[in-house]
Parts: structure tokens; sequence; C-alpha cells
């Protein structure tokens, strides 16, 4: 499924806002979200929130459930997919994860712009990626595999 939405930022106006144009399920939907600005935490600048428009919360994600883009305690029901699997499920993905979780490592090694060395020395990001690598490597038992697969 392929939508299309308009979003116009205005950060100039009085009371800052987020508008958005678009169209649901053929029902056109347009509104407008308010933005707040917080002090930063370490004193310089701000970070900015949306104020959503049913709880009138500050948040930094909006959802979209049921067509409207709103705070997550905005929607009763909703669950993370997650969430909708069974407990054997949910400890067979963790195990593959560890398995297999070092594949994204590897791709975020072996991205087209990434910079392995600088100045002939390894770069921090490069040593990070392998050491993790490594200990993912270490971090699976064999004994631990063999209790997954027979509980």
């Amino acid at each position: 499924m392929t939508g299309r939405i308009n979003i116009m930022v205005n950060t100039y106006a009085e009371s800052p806002y987020l508008e958005l144009d678009y169209k649901s399920r053929d029902k056109p939907i347009n509104y407008k979200v308010l933005l707040v600005t917080v002090p930063s935490n370490i004193g310089k600048g701000k970070v900015w929130y949306f104020l959503c428009p049913a709880t009138n919360k500050l948040c930094r994600i909006l959802y979209s459930v049921g067509g409207r883009f709103l705070h997550r305690e905005a929607f009763t029901g909703c669950m993370y997919e997650s969430q909708t699997y069974s407990k054997k499920n949910r400890r067979l993905f963790k195990m593959y994860e560890k398995a297999f979780g070092s594949d994204k490592l590897y791709e975020q090694l072996y991205e087209k712009h990434f910079k392995k060395t600088y100045a002939g020395k390894p770069t921090k990001i490069y040593m990070k990626l392998m050491n993790k690598i490594v200990e993912e490597g270490k971090s699976i038992a064999y004994s631990e595999k063999e209790l997954w697969f027979l509980a």
C-alpha cells in the first residue's frame, strides 16, 4: 500500500506547528500538531517536542493508528508486533538475534563509505564494531543452543 502525505512545518509562528495533510481510506485529513521547545539538559540549545492533539502530552514520536498521528497513549488496545508472539517464539527470536545479530554489524562494516582506518590506524567505530562481533560470537554457548531447541 502506498500513500502520500504533505507536511508543513512553521517554527516562526507565535505557536510553532506541524501541519499534516493526507488521505486515510479515501478520506481527506488535515490538522495541525503544535510544537513545543524545552531547554536542553546540557544547557545549550533546545529540544523540540510534539504536543499531542488528543492527550496534550509532549512526545518525540507520533504513531499512526486509525488514520491519525498521535501520542502512543491516545490509542487503546494497541500492541507492538513482538507482544503478540508466544513466550516460546519470543525466546526463539532472542536466540536467533544472538546467533544472527552480527549480520547487522557486518552490514555496517561493509557500507559503501565506511572508514576502517584513518591515517593508518583503525578508527574507533571500526574497533567498536569488531569488538561487538567478537563478543556476540562468544555469547552463545553450545549447551544454550541445545536447550532452546529442546524446550
